[in-house]
């Protein structure tokens, strides 16, 4: 049997008893085109039961494919880590660590499977050993959307608020990916939520980006809250109206001054709800011809965004340009027309 016929086999569970038997150590941990051995395919589709026990020793759980991954790694990607021999399953295995950084640990809690790793082997200090992007385990976890199968008991201040190494908490990863409501609304407190990252941005930014401002408890919604700028001048105001968020926010809140206010370019929230196309979550009161002719520091105006940008229909019609005259159209022709 070649080593692409027995991946073959242990992917699809066709593995007969006679050609199990018969395997050696070094077929099994042979490596194919893609760097995996056949431990591995094994490992990650649940066949290990066709594998004679013999051949499930430590040594061969703990050879590595190309990207760095154990057969183990695989089995919890796949959920199979219960398939293997429990006196199998010890921080050394657990802990090794991928070409990235990654542990079994941090494959099974992204992936929903911490429950099958031995309860005394999931400790505070694995929960908070990091990959090489500085992802603990319960920020893997908040990315892939499997909090809510994290043992709660970890689920506290102390872990959700340590940094990766973006700067970025639990909390804000969560908020990236849509994550949030798996955590305890008791959570979700004011010094959590305004936690910011190396860039400054809070966790109320990273829910407005992602356009996930309705998993933020609306008591959150305050007017400090929402002036809170990143190091680049960007309230959460102007990530909310880029992103289509702005009907999430109390209408109270909408007011002209927070929709005037400037990042580090000069562009307000109207500048950005028109590069978008977001210009109809703003009251029609607030959608002035003074707001909307606020220059930024390249001295771009929201009607001038929105025209570029096709959203004219977004524009009140008397602030929309009237259509080129006859004259226009033929200096337009020549390209002889002045730019606005």
């Amino acid at each position: 049997m070649t080593v692409d016929e027995l991946h073959s086999a242990l992917r699809d569970q066709l593995l007969s008893p006679e050609a199990a038997a018969a395997l050696t150590v070094a077929q099994i941990t042979a490596r194919n085109s893609a760097g995996t051995t056949p431990l591995h395919t094994a490992a990650k589709y649940g066949s290990l039961r066709l594998l004679p026990a013999a051949l499930l020793t430590k040594e061969n759980l703990l050879v590595k494919n190309d990207s760095g991954y154990t057969p183990l790694h695989h089995a919890a990607l796949g959920g199979y880590l219960s398939l293997f021999p429990p006196a199998l399953l010890t921080a050394e295995t657990l802990n090794t660590r991928s070409n990235s950084g990654y542990t079994v640990f941090h494959v099974a809690a992204g992936n929903g499977h911490l429950d099958q790793i031995p309860p005394t082997l999931l400790t505070a200090e694995a929960v908070q050993s990091h990959t090489d992007l500085g992802n603990t385990l319960l920020h893997e976890a908040a990315e892939n959307g499997t909090l809510d199968r994290f043992p709660k008991n970890f689920l506290t201040p102390e872990l959700l608020t340590k940094l990766n190494a973006s700067g970025e908490t639990v909390f804000h990863v969560a908020a990236l990916n849509g994550n949030l409501r798996q955590l305890p609304p008791a959570l979700l407190t004011p010094a959590a939520v305004l936690a910011t990252t190396s860039s400054g941005d809070t966790v109320l930014h990273a829910a407005a980006i992602a356009g996930r401002l309705e998993q933020i408890p609306p008591a959150l919604f305050t007017r400090a809250h929402l002036t809170l700028a990143s190091k680049s001048g960007y309230t959460v105001i102007h990530a909310a109206a880029e992103s289509g968020q702005l009907d999430k926010l109390p209408a109270a809140e909408l007011t002209a001054e927070l929709l005037l206010t400037r990042n580090d370019h000069g562009d307000t929230p109207l500048h950005a709800a028109a590069y978008e196309g977001h210009l109809d979550q703003i009251p029609p009161a607030l959608l002035t011809a003074q707001n909307l002719e606020t220059r930024n520091y390249d001295g771009v105006t929201p009607i001038r965004v929105a025209v570029s940008r096709g959203f004219v229909s977004q524009l009140p019609p008397s602030v929309r340009p009237k259509p080129p005259g006859a004259f226009t159209r033929v200096l337009n022709k020549l390209g002889l027309a002045r730019s606005a």
